[in-house]
């Protein structure tokens, strides 16, 4: 399998479901977008691509002008092309942004291992059809997409009180994760050492909240670790059906 990753700072990577695909064999293409590395022209080759988090919005196209060709390149991907695409946080936002929605202010943000609620549109779902009807995941966001419900390409797999979209997908190959369950073991420390991220953890929780976020990040890992073993191996299946058409 050949994977476009595009990051947008080096400590947000797939984490987790990276080793699973590097144990895999899996051929890996990482693009770090912040650093002035360009996407492939040819995204085609790709089987799939994976589109990460960062600490930048996607509005600031000013400070940061790759935006708009990553936006483009995710259309091409995504819409044109049909192939699988997993968008974690930016990434999620980005696709709701290409597929029709806004990103506005999240309000509160929303940061914790806290609780995702799955719709029952899961159940016939190639990707979260196996998950519980809850699971704790990571949230480190201010900002959320909105603004799909009119479109019929787009359907909401899960939601959590504060954010409507933690999970939608466009038609059957593109999805878009608000939280984050790709997470590793230091996966919170290597975030609390962004200024952007620890502002926000800090505002929101208090000027102690690493440590506890640490804690609570730990008690639940093992679970997330788990999911995130079945999203990989359903997004597999997922990349094998569109090789297979």
């Amino acid at each position: 399998m050949k994977i476009l990753i595009l990051q947008h700072i080096e400590c947000e990577t797939p984490g987790y479901i990276k080793d699973l695909m590097v144990a895999d064999g899996f051929d890996l293409t990482t693009v770090e977008l912040d650093v002035g590395e360009k996407i492939p022209e040819d995204i085609k080759q790709f089987d799939g691509m994976f589109c990460m988090g960062g600490p930048m919005d996607t509005w600031m196209t000013e400070k940061y002008s790759w935006i708009v060709e990553e936006k483009n390149k995710i259309k091409e991907y995504v819409i044109d092309l049909e192939k699988p695409f997993l968008g974690f946080c930016l990434g999620c936002q980005l696709l709701g942004e290409v597929v029709g929605g806004k990103v506005i202010k999240s309000s509160p943000p929303e940061i914790g291992i806290l609780d995702i609620n799955m719709d029952e549109q899961i159940k016939n779902d190639q990707l979260f059809s196996s998950f519980p009807n809850t699971v704790k995941a990571l949230q480190w966001h201010s900002y959320e997409v909105v603004g799909l419900e009119n479109n019929n390409d787009i359907t909401l797999l899960a939601s959590s009180p504060t954010t409507k979209y933690q999970i939608f997908k466009y038609k059957n190959n593109a999805y878009g994760i608000q939280f984050h369950i790709e997470i590793k073991n230091n996966t919170v420390d290597q975030w609390g050492c962004v200024p952007e991220y620890k502002n926000a953890l800090e505002e929101s929780l208090g000027a102690d909240a690493l440590e506890k976020f640490k804690k609570v990040a730990a008690t639940n890992m093992q679970d997330m670790n788990t999911y995130a073993t079945i999203l990989y191996k359903n997004f597999c299946e997922l990349m094998y059906t569109k090789i297979n058409l």
